[in-house]
């Protein structure tokens, strides 16, 4: 494997839901060590997206490759010493405590029968408290709050210490401070240890201020794809969510979108 094939790459990728198309002939190739953000309208295929690169379903048509090798050729176990995904609904039907939760994302790398070692209890506390979950540890999953519960998906995300990890809107239940938080622990693995981060998420402003790249879909197509400063207009705003909004650039280069409601 060279730096080149390093990342994720889809060839004419086609999927639908029966008779109900979802994703279009898409292709993409993201290079590893980048912020991606995901960005659309409901219902423009966003989850089914990261669903897909993320070997989760499979694609009717097209190819798959992580780091330069077709998905379905890894086993599930090796895939997860790689990517790992954090999803959108959190689905818990038991009663983990919160530092088991977070554990389960060490599985990958302790072999079968065997129990931690303490450089995954490192990683794991680490972990904790990079999210500011450290007060929650002994907690039941089942107790928490939502946006809580969605911490703790994160950090076990984290703790499993993949190159690559997948979000689906996961500062939707979040309040702004926690939001901002995630976002800049995952910018500083972009920047201090070249993980490669792809987060579809709602929140515009949220997405010019972190993201590197920008992936637009709509009605199921990659519509738009490249750096921040050359997708994100106020046209493309309208385009896709039918409102008006004025862009502005602060001293240091980012830009901030304000919506216009009247």
């Amino acid at each position: 494997m060279t730096e080149s094939t390093k990342g994720l790459r889809a060839e004419k990728v086609h999927f639908s839901y029966g008779d109900i198309g979802c994703l279009h002939d898409f292709s993409i190739e993201l290079k590893a060590g980048r912020f991606y953000g995901l960005i659309g309208p409901n219902g423009s295929g966003k989850s089914t997206f990261l669903d897909i690169i993320s070997g989760f379903i499979s694609p009717l048509k097209g190819k798959v490759y992580c780091n330069g090798i077709k998905l379905r050729h890894y086993s599930p176990a090796d895939l997860a010493l790689i990517l790992t995904t954090v999803p959108q609904s959190i689905n818990l039907n038991f009663d983990y405590t919160v530092h088991d939760v977070v554990m389960m994302g060490r599985h990958p790398h302790i072999p079968r029968f065997a129990r931690p070692k303490e450089t995954d209890f490192a990683h794991v506390e680490e972990a904790i408290e990079l999210m500011g979950i450290s007060d929650l540890t002994t907690r039941k999953v089942m107790q928490l709050s939502g946006g809580e519960k969605q911490r703790v998906m994160v950090a076990r995300a984290l703790a499993q210490d993949t190159e690559m990890i997948l979000l689906d809107e996961v500062t939707s239940n979040l309040d702004i401070n926690h939001s901002i938080s995630i976002m800049k622990t995952m910018l500083r693995l972009v920047k201090n240890d070249g993980r490669t981060i792809i987060a579809a998420m709602h929140d515009l402003n949220m997405a010019a201020a972190f993201c590197e790249d920008l992936i637009v879909l709509d009605q199921g197509k990659i519509c738009h794809f490249g750096p921040v400063s050359e997708v994100i207009s106020e046209s493309l705003i309208s385009e896709l969510y039918g409102v008006a909004a004025h862009l502005s650039n602060d001293s240091d280069g980012n830009r901030h979108i304000q919506f216009i409601y009247r």
